[in-house]
């Protein structure tokens, strides 16, 4: 069994990463399984900071790695909070705390329209120099309260394209087949069968 460090410790991500890869004989390793410590995301993009991830973590393992770097975009708030998703609320802040600050922050606004980006980057060892970059959005708007206690981060507040609930109302089969993590991931699938990566 093949195994890849998966460039977060994030439980949520873990099991999606897991789920989607496991029908390919690749086992999916958390990187505070080796005591990768974080990497500071000086990036500027989603695909910057997520090839950042994934060398950090390839060079201390000696492992293949896979990172992601995903996040909400809102129109009305210029792309906010973007490459600031995880941290919106503060040092610190937890995930209802990013969210709550979020429906703040829209309190008066009616344009509520917003998607989630995700960028993967897989690499083969840490001076990989060419990292496959995948990357996906999940178009929706944000609700006004929050619903649903699936999911993480922002779901309970980000109502899909095409529904009237939020993401964490969705069973976890239906959101790997729509969400942006799991569109991104189907991209990462194929370009790794198509480099003989995965069979």
């Amino acid at each position: 069994m093949q195994q890849i460090v998966l460039a977060s410790g994030n439980k949520g991500k873990l099991t999606e990463f897991d789920q989607m890869l496991a029908q390919f004989d690749i086992e999916v390793l958390p990187q505070n399984q080796f005591n990768v410590p974080e990497v500071a995301e000086t990036g500027t993009t989603f695909i910057e900071n997520a090839i950042i991830k994934a060398r950090h973590a390839a060079e201390i393992t000696g492992k293949a790695a896979i990172a992601d770097d995903s996040g909400l975009e809102v129109d009305a708030l210029q792309g906010a909070p973007g490459i600031y998703s995880a941290r919106y609320g503060g040092e610190g802040a937890s995930e209802q705390d990013n969210y709550l600050k979020l429906l703040a922050a829209l309190a008066n606004k009616t344009q509520r329209k917003a998607r989630f980006q995700c960028v993967l980057v897989y690499m083969r060892h840490a001076k990989d120099p060419t990292p496959i970059v995948c990357q996906a959005a999940w178009e929706g708007t944000i609700g006004l309260s929050p619903q649903g206690e699936q999911g993480h981060g922002y779901d309970p507040i980000f109502i899909p394209q095409g529904f009237d609930i939020s993401a964490a109302e969705l069973s976890s089969e239906q959101k790997n087949q729509l969400s942006h993590r799991g569109l991104a991931l189907t991209l990462l699938v194929g370009a790794m069968k198509a480099k003989g990566i995965i069979k």
